[in-house]
């Protein structure tokens, strides 16, 4: 049995390990990637004052309209760590469909309506410091394929992590918890150190590999609900034609609507009618909640974008609510700053697990390989505790 799981650990660590070295050095900075960008961005953003309420959407919408005539607005999206509403726009929706390079964000101040900066989802992608190492820690900027490569690194290195827990009773059993072997040369004190700290942080590891598998799977998930129960909800209002942008109902209005029917909750985006990629008939209003656990909860919301009145609100199966959770568990985002240090420290740890673990492997591959090492290990009278 020990043979075995010895197998298990040393195949799923040694194949997954490279990777996840590159995952814990990106995430480590992602911990803090809302304090790096706020640190680095010299926006100046409008206070919100008394007295003044703050623009509408319709208001934003017909700013984007008059700056770039004959255009249409896809989406628009609020920011979650600053005070910015995006408007997603292109010279049409078949244009954007066959050509989504055509698409350009404008943001706004959501204070003041000011236009605070304008161009493509790259070039104001390349303002956040983060963001180009959020794009290698999330698929090796290779999209989904990479996204998926390492979604099966994650569920090896949880395999590794399991392995690792049950080999520790066998191998320890005879030694006090925490015992370092000091005196028993440098690859038995790696190895003493690379239990230790592997055993400590066993929950910790579980629960950020497991939400990283997670992650990984979210547009697969999400795709999937679209086409089976979302598109379930949206089927009687298929073929039908989508009403020029000029024929819409008021995009606040839609809001307002849809927060009436979900109190306590704020607008995450709204999605206008679409043929392909959502419904022709309705506007799509995505709300979260206003506390710290429900402000990751998402709640589609559809209202008919003609009238303006609820059509309905679409429920999310319980595994697209254990990923939209999971999510912030991934970064420590629940529980501020002083959580975040401790994942960085849990982070540098398992930095030291892996690498102790790559150090232990090649030591004992040379060792095992260098000249006369196989005459040497026959020679040497086997110890009672070298034995046990």
């Amino acid at each position: 049995m020990v043979r075995g799981w010895s197998l298990v650990h040393r195949w799923s660590s040694l194949i997954c390990t490279l990777f996840l070295l590159m995952l814990c050095l990106t995430g480590l900075p992602l911990i803090f990637s809302a304090e790096i960008d706020r640190a680095f961005d010299r926006t100046a953003y409008d206070p919100p004052q008394a007295g003044r309420a703050a623009p509408s959407l319709d208001r934003l919408i017909a700013m984007g309209r008059r700056l770039h005539p004959g255009q249409e607005v896809i989406s628009l999206y609020a920011d979650d760590d600053a005070p910015v509403i995006t408007l997603r726009m292109a010279p049409s929706l078949k244009a954007w469909h066959e050509r989504p390079a055509l698409e350009h964000l404008l943001q706004f101040d959501a204070h003041s309506g000011r236009l605070l900066r304008e161009g493509s989802r790259s070039e104001l992608a390349r303002r956040s410091p983060t963001a180009v190492l959020l794009a290698l820690h999330r698929s090796l900027f290779a999209g989904l394929p990479g996204e998926l490569f390492l979604g099966v690194m994650g569920l090896l290195f949880v395999v590794a992590v399991v392995s690792g827990v049950v080999l520790y009773g066998p191998f320890t059993r005879k030694l006090p918890f925490g015992t370092l072997r000091r005196h028993r040369g440098a690859r038995r004190r790696w190895l003493d150190r690379h239990n230790l700290l592997g055993i400590v942080t066993t929950c910790w590891a579980l629960a950020v590999g497991g939400t990283g598998i997670m992650n990984e799977l979210a547009v697969p998930l999400f795709a999937a609900w679209q086409q089976s129960e979302m598109q379930a909800v949206l089927k009687p209002y298929a073929g039908m034609p989508v009403p020029g942008q000029d024929h819409l109902v008021s995009a606040q209005g839609a809001v307002d609507t849809a927060m009436a029917a979900l109190p306590d909750t704020h607008m995450l985006s709204i999605a206008f009618p679409d043929a392909r990629d959502g419904s022709p008939w309705h506007d799509i209003v995505w709300l979260k909640g206003s506390t710290a656990l429900t402000s990751r909860l998402f709640h589609p919301v559809l209202v008919d974008a003609r009238t303006g009145r609820l059509t309905g609100i679409v429920p999310m199966p319980w595994s697209l609510r254990a990923l939209e959770v999971s999510r912030p568990l991934h970064f420590g985002d629940y529980g501020g700053l002083p959580l975040k240090i401790l994942w960085a420290l849990l982070d540098g740890v398992t930095i030291i697990v892996l690498g102790s673990g790559l150090f232990l492997w090649i030591i004992k591959g040379f060792r095992v390989h260098r000249p006369g090492a196989s005459a040497e290990a026959a020679s040497r009278p086997i110890s009672p505790e070298a034995r046990s």
